[in-house]
């Protein structure tokens, strides 16, 4: 049998035209983590944050506008081409986007809603209405608590349930999505004024990490799938001291074996690394983003890929195996960048 090796893998980056992004770039993924850029593709405004389906051939954008809306693209050359018309989500500002139950999820910042486009079967997007879930509440954070701000939503690792986490009402929502009607399961409330941005799942699927906006935390949770319950057990600064001024973390992932949590934090330009401890996260070292502004960070292969907004720029880094700190690599150009997602692996099987 010949050997089965990596080929043409590819990485896309979203951006924010109204900043000069250039849309959605593609580029070629090195066994090394190196980045090429290789093609461009801006047929709609603010790209911020993309999503790939399960086969991996089929891209999914959200344009983070008052509007709001999700264009699908094909991406089976090196240049996505557009699968239809964008569809509208009915909500404002969508900021993030999964997969669940045979739809796409959006949650719409603006709005303070989440939003769910049944998907075909070929993978394009249905101009059935979209279904909203519209959240309500408030924070003690003015003014950036007045309302709802829904900041991501995501399907849990049992394929189960969405999991919506809301900036402005401090709480994670788990929800149910059946015969068209989305419902809220149960919403678990987190400290008032902590502003919850993004949430990762220990591999395990045991745990949830929640990385929190308005203060520079993680707040550690424990999920049970069974029950669809998300129960806080404690909170972690990300930082080793107080920052200098507003830190705004934003993004945070865990490692596919479980033995650490990354999170980058924008106002420090930084990335903080924990070692999973059971129930307990342990900041081990923060390190510079390569950058300013790192708005969302991925890990793929041993390696880290940091979107770095107001610099232009997207950083890789390797992962020491053995202390999870990340080690700068390099860098390519990429105006306005504001999200990385890696495409998996093609293989030359004999």
């Amino acid at each position: 049998m010949a050997d089965v090796g990596r080929r043409g893998r590819r990485a896309y980056i979203g951006s924010f035209t109204a900043a000069g992004g250039h849309g959605i770039t593609t580029a070629a993924v090195a066994d090394n983590g190196a980045l090429t850029v290789l093609s461009g593709v801006r047929d709609v405004p603010d790209p911020a944050y993309l999503a790939l389906s399960p086969r991996g051939d089929t891209l999914y954008a959200v344009s983070e506008t008052a509007e709001g809306a999700v264009a699908a693209y094909r991406v089976d050359a090196d240049k996505p081409e557009p699968a239809g018309s964008p569809v509208p989500v009915g909500g404002s500002g969508p900021a993030h986007l999964s997969l669940f139950a045979g739809h796409v999820l959006t949650a719409n910042y603006g709005s303070g809603s989440v939003t769910a486009l049944s998907v075909r079967s070929d993978g394009t997007l249905s101009d059935a209405p979209p279904v909203v879930l519209q959240h309500t509440g408030s924070g003690p954070h003015t003014p950036r608590q007045q309302g709802p701000h829904a900041h991501q939503v995501q399907p849990d690792p049992s394929g189960r349930w969405a999991v919506s986490v809301d900036l402005g009402t401090d709480s994670v929502r788990v929800c149910t999505l059946a015969d068209g009607t989305f419902d809220v399961h149960r919403e678990s409330a987190l400290r008032p004024g902590s502003g919850p941005r993004h949430l990762a799942f220990h591999p395990h699927g045991r745990y949830a990490y929640v990385v929190n906006e308005l203060t520079p935390t993680v707040t550690v949770c424990h999920w049970d799938a069974d029950d669809g319950t998300l129960k806080p057990l404690a909170e972690v600064p990300v930082l080793p001291g107080a920052p200098a001024g507003d830190a705004y973390p934003s993004g945070i992932v865990a490692s596919p074996d479980g033995r650490f949590v990354w999170t980058a934090t924008r106002g420090e330009d930084v990335l903080s690394t924990f070692a999973v401890q059971g129930e307990e996260l342990r900041l081990v070292a923060t390190v510079t983003c390569a950058g300013h502004w790192p708005r969302a960070l991925t890990e793929a292969d041993g390696f880290l890929y940091v979107a770095n907004e107001r610099s232009g720029d997207v950083s890789w880094f390797a992962v020491d195996p053995d202390r999870g700190v990340p080690r700068y690599e390099g860098s390519i150009e990429v105006p306005a960048a504001s999200c990385v997602v890696i495409g998996p692996a093609a293989v030359d099987e004999a």
